[in-house]
């Protein structure tokens, strides 16, 4: 009986970008091959693409440019695998642990004869077999994480944030529409949403360089939205999201920092990565103001 293939699912990055390249030549078995050949370079390339910009009320008022740095189609897969694994590995704590049948307090005493009873031959309540004993190979605190390097995994974002440019759109800074309401309210986000041709139903990721107050509070009761910053920006909710949603100061931040004209790091990007990292593992980005250092002197 014939069998039809399942298909591939995807999310929307189904671009040609994220797609394996058909030029691909049969693996010769006759073929000689070099164990000390060097491995080929990650070759980099760059498409320009169209955003359209709305305004507030939805309507079109011009368009932008979006000029990142992407992988070739034969090594984009696995430039982004490997990001994201490292990201979400990263994450794991490692604290699983478990008591081992040395480490279960109890068992000195054998729990009954060892004959004449007709059950199998016991030496300790705490033996593996039995309920409350120790566990067989079971989890132990161990480190999870794995590391990157660093043009490799902003390579990665950059190459997501391009292949996403068909389902994303550019909105002008909102943040002042939002201001002027006496209170946060989730409705007019929303109803800002639908204009724009969203759905709230849908997942929705806003890169913007600055939450304001309003904003965050008026999009924060939405489960299908994330608010990302430039210390915030992750791979996974870029691959996560539905649609995209940047202001033309985001536009400017992301060609000009995984544009083809990038040229090095500065302290500002260094430390918005290690804010990033921060955020990730927990901790809190603690600030030292001139009052509190003229309290410490006083004492």
């Amino acid at each position: 009986m014939a069998t039809s293939a399942a298909p591939i699912s995807l999310s929307f990055f189904t671009s040609s970008i994220f797609l394996p390249s058909s030029s691909h030549k049969p693996f010769s078995v006759l073929a000689p091959t070099n164990s000390l050949k060097t491995p080929k370079p990650l070759i980099v390339s760059a498409e320009l693409a169209t955003l359209p910009v709305l305004s507030f009320t939805g309507d079109k008022v011009g368009e932008t440019f979006l000029d990142l740095k992407s992988a070739l189609p034969d090594t984009a897969r696995a430039v982004v695998h490997r990001a994201i694994i490292t990201d979400l590995q990263n994450k794991r704590r490692g604290t699983a642990s478990t008591l081992t049948r040395a480490e279960v307090s109890g068992g000195g005493r054998k729990p009954y004869p060892q004959k004449k009873t007709g059950h199998a031959r016991q030496g300790s309540t705490r033996t593996p077999l039995r309920p409350g004993g120790g566990v067989v190979f079971g989890p132990k605190p161990r480190d999870w994480s794995i590391k990157i390097n660093r043009k490799e995994k902003r390579l990665a974002i950059s190459t997501a944030v391009a292949s996403a440019a068909e389902n994303t759109i550019v909105v002008e800074d909102f943040s002042d529409e939002f201001e002027k309401l006496e209170k946060p309210k989730t409705t007019e986000f929303i109803a800002a949403m639908r204009r724009w041709g969203l759905d709230p139903k849908e997942k929705t990721t806003f890169l913007v360089t600055e939450v304001a107050n309003n904003v965050r509070l008026s999009s924060r009761n939405i489960g299908t939205l994330k608010m990302l910053t430039p210390r915030t920006l992750n791979l996974f909710d870029i691959l996560n999201a539905d649609k995209l949603i940047m202001t033309p100061e985001t536009v400017d931040y992301l060609n000009a920092r995984y544009g083809v004209d990038y040229d090095g790091e500065t302290e500002d990007e260094e430390d918005d990565e290690e804010g990033a990292e921060l955020e990730e593992d927990g901790g809190v980005d603690i600030q030292v103001t001139a009052a509190d250092e003229s309290s410490d002197a006083a004492e």
